[in-house]
């Protein structure tokens, strides 16, 4: 399971802020990784979300803001690891593939204006 920290700064029911937010866009991450030493896979992995959010949180607009929109128990996204043996140099080795599925998604939201 990937988690998520919330520093509670902001705080809103969904219900608020549904209706003072509008979806802009929506981006589907996936990442992916693979290596000999499961510890280091995921942690390229996750390396590898972060820097795909990057993006879309450098190109927020005034009054933008991103908000994970995957929903636990619906379509949460999850690593998943497929392990298999292989041979180097005459030595069994572990090989690691870790992948996230299904995407993690995310949406830019607008605040509304105010005056309408």
């Amino acid at each position: 399971m990937i988690g998520f920290r919330r520093d509670h700064r902001t705080s809103h029911s969904a219900e608020e802020f549904f209706a003072t937010h509008q979806h802009v866009r929506g981006h589907d991450l996936v990442a992916s990784a693979e290596g000999h030493v499961q510890d280091e896979v995921e942690q390229r992995l996750l390396s590898d979300l972060e820097s795909q959010l990057h993006d879309p949180e450098s190109a927020l607009g005034d009054r933008e803001l991103l908000l994970v929109e995957s929903e636990q128990g619906s379509d949460y996204p999850k690593m998943r690891t497929r392990t298999r043996t292989v041979v180097i140099e005459g030595e069994n080795r572990l090989h690691f593939t870790t992948t996230v599925h299904p995407p993690l998604r995310v949406g830019v939201y607008r605040k509304a204006n105010a005056a309408a």
